[in-house]
Parts: structure tokens; sequence; C-alpha cells
């Protein structure tokens, strides 16, 4: 076999279908955030980066850049390789109490990114239970998908969002069988958010564990932070609570929250922690900064919601079709693969904006995106000049716009479903 030719054929294909990855090449400076430096095929230039994880900056919030600069030079660089072999360092231990309590659990237990939480809950708590059943949402992350199928554990895919589909799946199921409900609170493409309070009614109702990936909330939502369920009163309705030091908290990493038996399974059972280097310090005490800082100030919080508000309003003055999402997300749907990477293109080259394209498989076929996500810190400037340049390049490329009225009918029509 001709090796080298069978993988460059791979990638020769998803170049034709327009959906080769490329990297923008970026530098990002401690207090000027949100301009990047981009490093381009003519040389560098400054762009406003309207895509960033790092919903409140905290990335270079001086609570967390003196946390870390001071475990940096007390602990050094790492944490000398996985807890079971090399230790516990005391941050570690610090971070997860502060977890445990922001989401008013017995326990909680940290991990190096997201996807690793995710894969290795789901994964080892589904098999350590006989017959187990999982029930998850159509549009849950690769890392929860990858932990349920590595779980050999009987999988059921209910609809996004679709209570009705998930309960006609429940009922189906044996009475005494385990079963996880595996969901996320935020959707993180879409923007939108679970009925959390009637998923956690049917699990009571069929006797189901509840597994709710908070990443895309934990920081933004809620008195403390402690995401969608803290913000609905509902954090004790939850079993298990996943979430990601990587987004709102400006860090890395990923964590669970539950009871002590089942944070202690997975710490005692599941290879994706025991097997793998543990964070180091100085990302442990960023993240506890971070942690800690907003679970005591709220004025981040009612500030990015004001600014994604603000963008929504701007964009659909002018036509530019996003879903209508009642969160932080703002996805612009382009709804071709080729032309999603032409937008963002002429965004970057012309207009000094980066936003990455959203394309399959992350998104489905025919709904390729724009995910634009302000934050804090970008300027009303920044948010005219975004709309100035998409405004621009929807008339330079003839794309479809929407109408204003038809827009806010849309609006007014989503805001009556979600009060009813």
């Amino acid at each position: 076999m001709d090796y080298e030719a069978h993988f460059q054929a791979a990638i020769e294909n998803v170049k034709a279908e327009g959906r080769y990855r490329v990297f923008a090449d970026l530098e990002r400076f401690c207090g000027e955030f949100p301009v990047a430096r981009w490093h381009g095929p003519n040389g560098t230039k400054n762009v406003t980066v309207w895509c960033s994880n790092d919903y409140l900056g905290m990335g270079q919030h001086p609570a967390v850049v003196n946390a870390m600069q001071e475990a940096l030079h007390s602990y050094g660089s790492g944490s000398g390789g996985t807890r079971n072999i090399s230790g516990t360092h005391h941050l570690h231990v610090r971070l997860e109490r502060s977890l445990a309590e922001l989401h008013r659990k017995d326990a909680a237990l940290i991990f190096s990114s997201g996807y690793l939480a995710n894969e290795t809950a789901l994964s080892t708590l589904a098999n350590l239970m006989p017959n187990c059943s999982v029930f998850s949402d159509e549009c849950n992350h690769a890392s929860m998908i990858q932990g349920i199928r590595h779980s050999k554990a009987h999988k059921h895919i209910f609809r996004h969002n679709d209570l009705l589909h998930l309960e006609s799946l429940l009922r189906a199921a044996e009475p005494g069988q385990p079963k996880i409900i595996a969901f996320e609170s935020v959707h993180s493409m879409d923007g939108d958010i679970s009925p959390i309070r009637e998923i956690c009614a049917l699990a009571r109702k069929y006797g189901a564990m509840t597994y709710l990936d908070e990443t895309h909330a934990v920081g933004l939502y809620g008195t403390h932070g402690g995401g969608v369920a803290e913000r609905d009163g509902l954090l004790d309705d939850v079993t298990i609570i996943e979430g990601g030091l990587g987004k709102a908290y400006g860090v890395v990493g990923g964590f669970i929250t539950g009871s002590k038996y089942i944070i202690d399974a997975v710490r005692s059972f599941g290879p994706g922690f025991i097997f793998t280097t543990s964070l180091p310090p100085v990302i442990a005490a960023g993240a506890l900064a971070s942690v800690e800082y907003l679970k005591h100030s709220s004025s981040e919080r009612d500030e990015h919601q004001a600014r994604a508000q603000r963008v929504k309003d701007s964009l659909i003055e002018i036509g530019i079709p996003i879903m209508h999402t009642p969160t932080h997300i703002v996805p612009v749907v382009v709804g071709d693969s080729a032309l999603c990477k032409r937008v963002t293109d002429l965004l970057l080259n012309k207009h000094n904006i980066y936003i990455q394209p959203i394309n399959f498989p992350t998104v489905p076929a025919g709904t390729e995106r724009m995910r634009i996500t302000p934050t804090p810190m970008h300027s009303e400037a920044m948010i005219y000049e975004l709309g100035d340049a998409l405004n621009s390049v929807w008339d330079e490329l003839e794309l479809k716009r929407v109408s204003r009225a038809l827009v806010r009918e849309d609006i007014a029509q989503m805001e009556a479903r979600a009060a009813a």
C-alpha cells in the first residue's frame, strides 16, 4: 500500500469539499485582547478576534496572570507526572474544593482538558454499571460521543432538546436498568439552552442519572458563575456537572463535580485520569484565581451579555442572517463550506477581522457558519467595524439577507416558546 498517497488523497478530498482547516498564526498580547497579531502570507498585522472562547478575557486578567506568575516562581513549570505517581499538588486540592463548592457538590476532579473530562467520566461511569443505557442529545460534543462509545453501553440518541423523544426512549428501556442522560446546557454551535429542569424531572421519573456539560456556561451564568444550573436553581437536581477551565476561566483544563462516590469512582477507574500527566501547578493556580474571582464579581458577566446583545442588534439591522439565541453565542449562517471560507478570508484579508469558519463535521452540512463570540473587551467602535465589514462582504459576494421585520417576528416567537 502507498501510505503517503492514501493520506494525501484524504486531504485532497477535504480540500475539494471546501472544509480543509487552516489555522491562523496569531499572537495574543496581555492587555490588548481582543486585538492580536496575525502572521499572514504577506507579513504581520493587527486583527480583531471575534471568535475566542476566552469569553470574559480572563486569560489576561491581572488576578489570573499574577497568580500564575507567583506559582511559576514558587513551584516551577510542570507537575512531575500523573497524580497517581507524582502525588497531588496542594493547588489541585484547592481547585477541586473550589469547584465542588461552586456547584454545591461533595467533590470535584480536574483533568488536563474538557475533552478528557467528558470522555473519561462518561466511559468510566457507564462501563462500571452493568447493562447501562446512555441517552445522548444528538448535538452533544464529540468528547461526550467518544466517551459513550468507549463505555460500550447501550446508546440512545434523542433529538436535540426534544423532551417527547427523550421520554419515549426512556419509557421503552427496562425499568430497573441503569441509565444516564447526557446533555449540554449551552450548545456551543447553536447557542441555545437545554431544558435542564424538564430533563431532570424525566430522570427522576425513570430512575436515571443526569450528566450535564456546562463548559460554555460556567463562569458566565449564575450568581457565582456556576452555570445555567445555578442560574435556574437546579444544582441539586443534576447528578454530575462537567465544566471547562479553558473558556470563561481563561486557562486550560476540565473538571467534573458530583457525589464523593461518583467522583472517587472516576478517580479510581478512569484511564484518562489515572494515566495522564496532571495540570501543572501554574495552570491550577490560574484556574483557581479565575474561579474564585468570578464567584464574587458579576460585572464581567453583565457586560458580556450586554455586548452580545449589542452585536445581535447591530447585525439584525443590516440583515445579516444570525441564529437567534438566548446566550452569548452569535452564529451567522452561511450554509456552504467553500462560501463560508471565502467570507472569513475576506474579513481577515480586507477588514482585519478574524473569525474562524465552522464547517462540517463540527456542524451538519448545509449549516456552515461563523460563530461570533463578543466579549466585554469588544468596544462600540469594534462592533461598528464588524457590522461594516460584514455588510461589505455580504455585498461583495451577493449573499442573501433577511428582513428586520421577519427577524423581529422570529425572535418574538422564540421568546414566547421559552416563556411557555
